[in-house]
């Protein structure tokens, strides 16, 4: 009812929440920095287990959904007349991508490596999120665990916040229909509260959630790779041939790691 720029600043503000909450609990875990490095430059994948993990970090840091929210906020808000003009805008919109991919990659970062500094470290294997708030509050201080528990919730409203707009837009692309406004609520209500119902775990269900937004990325990415590389839709635009030949590199590795995820589910 407000138009996009006060729902662009209250996601921006859940993120930033997001982003103190776990750069706090990282420093309160106080993790060894050779460790870290190593583990940012040298990844290490044990067993199915990690593939799965690491599968489930890519759909939340990638979001495909997103993909297509963010063309709609954009297209209209700032049009270019001429090629010269386009590029500016292009340039602004590569930096504004880079540094949302960063502080999501950064945020999954920080949740591994507190895991690792504080559980892994202790011996202890913690697979649900009410142990982890309980042991961020035994092993740092209570403080800490308010600060996972507010941490989490921002994410949870502001991921919340973006999948039912980014549904919303897709519904008006795909079949020209758009949900009402309390109906979109009541439909973004529905999943969690049949988890909740089921019995489901709740962190297990979490994850594998991701993992399904890890088996979007491809409906959402070789599309992009076939439009920008489209010279009649985008004229000085349209990709450079190593830029597209990377693209479908990299769109082939994640349909791949999709896949093995799949046989290895259904093995």
């Amino acid at each position: 009812r407000r138009g996009y720029r006060a729902l662009e600043a209250g996601i921006a503000g859940l993120l930033f929440v997001v982003v103190i909450a776990f750069a706090l609990q990282t420093f309160f875990a106080k993790p060894d920095a050779a460790s870290v490095l190593e583990g940012l430059f040298i990844p290490k994948i044990d067993g199915m287990d990690s593939v799965l993990l690491a599968t489930g970090i890519l759909g939340a840091t990638v979001m495909p959904h997103a993909i297509y929210l963010h063309s709609a906020l954009t297209q209209r808000r700032v049009v270019g007349k001429t090629d010269s003009e386009r590029k500016k805008i292009f340039r602004f919109e590569t930096i504004d991508i880079l540094i949302a991919m960063v502080i999501a990659g950064a945020i999954n970062a920080s949740m591994l490596i507190v895991a690792a500094a504080l559980f892994f470290k202790n011996g202890l294997y913690v697979e649900d999120l009410d142990v982890a708030y309980q042991q961020f509050g035994h092993y740092i201080g209570p403080a800490s665990a308010i600060l996972f528990g507010i941490g989490l919730l921002a994410a949870g409203l502001s991921s919340s916040s973006v999948g039912t707009l980014s549904g919303d837009i897709i519904m008006q692309g795909f079949i020209r229909y758009r949900i009402p406004l309390y109906l979109r609520r009541f439909i973004t209500i529905i999943p969690p509260m049949i988890i909740i119902i089921s019995g489901v775990n709740a962190t297990e269900a979490l994850v594998w959630s991701q993992v399904v937004l890890s088996f979007g990325i491809a409906f959402a990415l070789v599309p992009l790779i076939m439009f920008t590389s489209n010279k009649r839709l985008m004229g000085a635009l349209t990709n450079r041939k190593w830029v597209t030949a990377l693209a479908w590199l990299i769109a082939v590795l994640v349909i791949a790691l999709n896949l093995f995820v799949i046989y290895d589910s259904f093995r």
